[in-house]
């Protein structure tokens, strides 16, 4: 095992892996990185679009199934179950051994879905079915259609990963979403102990947004700080929702926390350094899932102590100096969301032309 992550286990942080492909489930090197210390995985479908661009082992795969349909999004919705399925296997042990803490994989529901309510309901009630592993996350993004979902999907007890997380007030209004869930599911007589939920909170991209705002404005030495102290706002707000009367009478029934899951934590300023997301932003009960660069990096080199809860005076007085830099939080993170959401939605549509083009291609040459 990783020595780095080891220690990030420890301390309470659980090391997770933001790539997903056939190729590794099949040639072993998720089954390595699971034996490093990695103890889960999530995808996206930039994720899938690069795997299966990338790889013949899709090949077969998707020649029988264009023999079957012409439908793309049917296609891949099937390949996804399959490397989904496989994954979930691998990291069975894991989900087994921590007692149901991690060992997770994640599968997007559709983006195109992302601003409605009711499709999005639908599909993860499908995904859930289709992948029928109890080790799966469905994911669905945090938009203001969405946290009806999220209540929904909880309350029938299918586990789910939040994503596209940017703001406070959006990571406060997604917590209440999972206890009401909970609540609901409690009430109608499930078992809250088989639902899991995770809170992917973003982070390089609120620097890279705020950092091109203040070198408009000439605050410069403000750069590179508010995607770190947002998370450490967000840490101390987890501690708060997941204590307390209501949530310890949950939590009596079997109930766990939604820990707080930093996501996009890949360096994207080449002058900071490669771990600054994760040296940063380390403490119990929290999730960090990385990129396969991060992730070597990580085990390189990172620097593992105990960060999130350093700095958080400091932290909040930062929100007032962007305020007096006229840098507009609210605004920042409004476009992060509709930029994350726009940005999987482009990488779908790319990912249904790939499986288009490359099952025409495969279809002609049989």
């Amino acid at each position: 095992m990783n020595e780095r992550l080891k220690k990030l286990q420890e301390i309470g942080q659980s090391v997770w892996v933001d790539s997903l492909s056939r190729d590794d489930i099949q040639n072993g090197n998720l089954q390595r990185m699971m034996e490093d210390g990695v103890l889960g995985v999530t995808s996206n479908p930039t994720i899938f679009q690069q795997a299966i661009a990338q790889s013949e082992l899709y090949d077969e795969e998707l020649q029988e199934l264009a023999e079957k349909t012409d439908d793309a999004k049917e296609i891949f919705r099937r390949i996804a179950v399959r490397d989904v399925q496989d994954a979930c296997d691998i990291f069975m042990p894991v989900y087994d051994q921590t007692e149901h803490r991690d060992g997770y994989v994640s599968l997007e529901v559709a983006p195109e879905l992302a601003f409605d309510t009711e499709g999005t309901i639908t599909r993860a009630r499908l995904v859930w079915e289709m992948v029928d592993r109890p080790n799966l996350l469905v994911k669905i993004p945090a938009t203001k259609e969405g946290l009806p979902a999220i209540e929904e999907s909880i309350a029938a007890g299918i586990s789910v990963n939040v994503t596209l997380i940017f703001s406070l007030e959006r990571y406060r209004a997604v917590a209440q979403a999972y206890i009401r869930g909970l609540e609901r599911l409690v009430e109608g007589g499930g078992d809250p102990s088989k639902v899991a939920s995770v809170a992917s909170f973003f982070v390089s991209r609120v620097d890279t947004e705020t950092d091109r705002r203040l070198e408009e404005v000439g605050r410069e030495h403000l750069k590179g700080r508010l995607a770190i102290d947002n998370a450490k706002i967000v840490y101390q707000e987890f501690k708060k929702f997941f204590s307390g009367p209501r949530w310890e009478s949950l939590e009596s029934r079997g109930a766990t926390k939604q820990r707080p899951l930093w996501a996009s934590t890949s360096t994207k300023t080449p002058e900071y350094k490669d771990t600054i997301y994760v040296d940063n932003l380390i403490g119990p009960e929290t999730v960090n899932t990385m990129p396969l660069s991060t992730l070597k990096a990580t085990m390189n080199h990172a620097e593992v102590r105990p960060t999130l809860d350093e700095g958080i005076e400091e932290a909040r007085k930062l929100f007032e100096e962007l305020k007096e830099a006229s840098v507009d939080y609210d605004e920042v993170v409004e476009v992060l969301e509709k930029e994350g959401v726009q940005k999987f939605v482009d990488s779908y549509s790319e990912l249904i032309e790939e499986i288009e083009h490359k099952s025409n291609r495969l279809a002609r040459q049989a």
